[in-house]
């Protein structure tokens, strides 16, 4: 009830007005009192994946607390692990604004927000303050002024500062919004990124005495030929699991809306169908030897069984959860029955 209040006053808002101030409020709210206005106990159905143990298989998906200041707050509301970023070495503010619009018609959103974030320093500290034990992934990019051919370093050292506090660390080469990022999907450059990050992640377990796992995530605008080149790629190269599917560039069943026209990555209910057939062509690659966490366009408990059904083993939510609130992750776990 709480819930659908707050969101018929936000979505009369500008919506990355709303973004922050809600994110402001969790950051403000957590580990007080009023996080009983939104904290949920919800029971335990642990999956394993990665070598780690999920308390659930419902995670939220990077983007929404880009720099780990309301990780407490998303623990309480019962997420299985909070994924945040993306966070690149350097500060830097995204592209221009509007960049943020909601199609509710659809129950879409459009975002070209370009990796706003206040870099990987400032990320650092606040997963050290965070008081909650919840499994974190860190979602890592490259700095918009960084060349392609150069993006590699960008990954290295972003790894190198979030490797001691990180849960999981993913690379996220697949957003739509940096400019020449998603070349990094194919032929060469991939192998040589994920080389090197593997390489990294050897001297990084050796130093800090852990490992801490590394997964891909991918974008849903991929044929047949480069789903199949990226599973091979990550088969080569050891990583520890795929992320698919990122935002698509796509207007499939969302023409004629107001805000269609963006340009930007669109997310929430027009990607569900799109996404679940790149995790189920991911899966044939993959044959059981690399895990695949679902994310894009699940609104639903049924959606998220479709990304189970599809051959994932974990779920993340992001517009869902804007649309649906909290009630989305009791759902999703309730109708979950295990792998």
């Amino acid at each position: 009830m709480f819930y659908k209040i707050a969101q018929k006053i936000m979505f009369q808002m500008d919506a990355e007005r709303a973004h922050h101030l809600a994110i402001d409020g969790l950051k403000r709210s957590a580990n007080t009192p009023l996080s009983c206005i939104y904290s949920q106990q919800l029971p335990s159905k642990p999956v394993s994946c990665m070598g780690l143990t999920f308390p659930n298989p419902v995670g939220l998906a990077a983007g929404l607390d880009k720099d780990g200041e309301s990780i407490d707050a998303f623990h309480a509301m019962g997420f299985g692990h909070v994924e945040v970023g993306t966070v690149t070495p350097r500060p830097q503010p995204g592209n221009d604004k509007p960049r943020l619009f909601r199609l509710k018609a659809a129950k879409g959103i459009i975002n070209r927000m370009g990796f706003n974030n206040k870099g990987v320093d400032n990320l650092v500290a606040n997963l050290k303050a965070r008081k909650s034990d919840i499994l974190v992934g860190v979602n890592i990019g490259k700095n918009k002024d960084t060349p392609v051919e150069e993006g590699k370093n960008d990954y290295l050292i972003c790894m190198d500062k979030v490797y001691p506090y990180a849960s999981y660390i993913t690379v996220n080469i697949s957003s739509p919004n940096t400019p020449g990022l998603r070349t990094l999907q194919y032929g060469e450059l991939l192998d040589d990124l994920l080389a090197s990050l593997k390489a990294k992640q050897q001297e990084l377990a050796d130093k800090h005495g852990k490992y801490v796992p590394l997964a891909l995530k991918i974008a849903p605008d991929l044929s047949d030929d480069e789903i199949a080149d990226i599973g091979r790629s990550l088969l080569k190269n050891r990583f520890d699991a795929a992320i698919a599917t990122n935002t698509t560039l796509s207007r499939d069943g969302v023409s004629g809306l107001e805000h269609a026209n963006e340009s930007g990555g669109l997310s929430g209910k027009p990607l569900t169908e799109l996404s679940t057939q790149v995790i189920r062509k991911l899966a044939a690659e993959l044959k059981g030897e690399i895990p695949i966490i679902g994310v894009g366009g699940i609104c639903s408990a049924t959606d998220a069984l479709a990304k189970f059904d599809a051959g994932a083993t974990l779920v993340q939510i992001y517009s869902g959860f804007i649309y649906q609130g909290p009630e989305l992750i009791k759902d999703i776990i309730a109708a979950y029955s295990g792998k």
